[in-house]
């Protein structure tokens, strides 16, 4: 699939996300705007699946770590025809299967996991990573999270244990926007020099703008392409991507969207097109 293509994939999935987060009048907007290309490259362009059968054998596997997020993840798999695209209206409704955080209980294909409770994410995706060489498959697994999410001591017990068992297969994708619900990352608790972190654990590191699709592409890629030790992708990206209102504000990390808002945002990407 072209970057062009992509681009306007991206489009269509950040107005799914605010039409569902204005309907639900609830939600993390910022988070869900900054992960956009990241989940756009991954599944259109990246990962192997079955969106007919989200259970195939032969499918990678995606955990989206900081759960939260989730508007982003519903989006692209409507888009993908893991489900009727019509569901997404029912963000965060009582019965939903689109619960405000992943719930593996709802049975929505393409949900691997219940997510939500931060810092666990890289260890269920290490130990997927870990079934996945004992088996001697070739599935790779990918795992997406915040850097907020990263001052979870968790994190680094999986980091270290992925690296000490050459976990090749596993992906770790930080989305920084430097944003987390508290403040500024480097205020509430600084994780920099993130890269440099996972350096020292032993990982293969590759530091991207997370908003560039060519770059984002090229980070999978050589992921792809790396032996004998993890990856870890730290994306730089903007809290609140394509919105002007948002960007780069911590208050909208979770915040009510008014209709006034969802309709100034819909016009604002649709620009962004031209």
């Amino acid at each position: 699939m072209e970057t062009s293509d992509l681009k306007i994939i991206s489009a269509d999935v950040r107005k799914d996300i605010i039409k569902m987060l204005g309907l639900a009048g609830t939600g993390h907007p910022g988070g869900s705007l900054s992960s956009v290309e990241l989940l756009v490259s991954l599944y259109f362009k990246h990962m192997k699946f079955n969106s007919k059968d989200a259970n195939d054998q032969n499918r990678d596997y995606f955990i989206l770590s900081k759960g939260h997020v989730c508007p982003v993840l519903y989006a692209v798999l409507a888009r993908l025809g893991y489900f009727n695209p019509d569901e997404l209206c029912t963000l965060r409704k009582a019965g939903s299967r689109l619960q405000g955080h992943p719930a593996k209980d709802k049975e929505l294909p393409g949900i691997e996991i219940s997510t939500g409770s931060l810092g666990y994410g890289l260890s269920i995706g290490a130990g997927i990573a870990a079934g996945m060489k004992q088996s001697k498959r070739n599935n790779r697994v990918y795992v997406l999270m915040g850097d907020g999410e990263q001052q979870e001591g968790s994190i680094w017990e999986a980091a270290m244990s992925a690296a000490h068992f050459k976990f090749d297969n596993l992906c770790a994708i930080v989305d920084d926007n430097g944003l987390q619900i508290d403040g500024a990352t480097k205020d509430v608790m600084n994780v920099d020099p993130l890269a440099d972190k996972y350096r020292a654990f032993g990982w293969n590191v590759i530091e991207i703008n997370g908003h560039n699709l060519e770059a984002v592409d090229r980070a999978y890629l050589q992921f792809k392409m790396e032996k004998g030790r993890p990856t870890a992708i730290i994306a730089k990206t903007v809290k609140g991507k394509g919105v002007s209102y948002m960007e780069n504000l911590v208050e909208w990390h979770g915040k009510i969207l008014s209709k006034e808002l969802v309709e100034k945002a819909l016009m604002e990407i649709d620009v962004s097109l031209r």
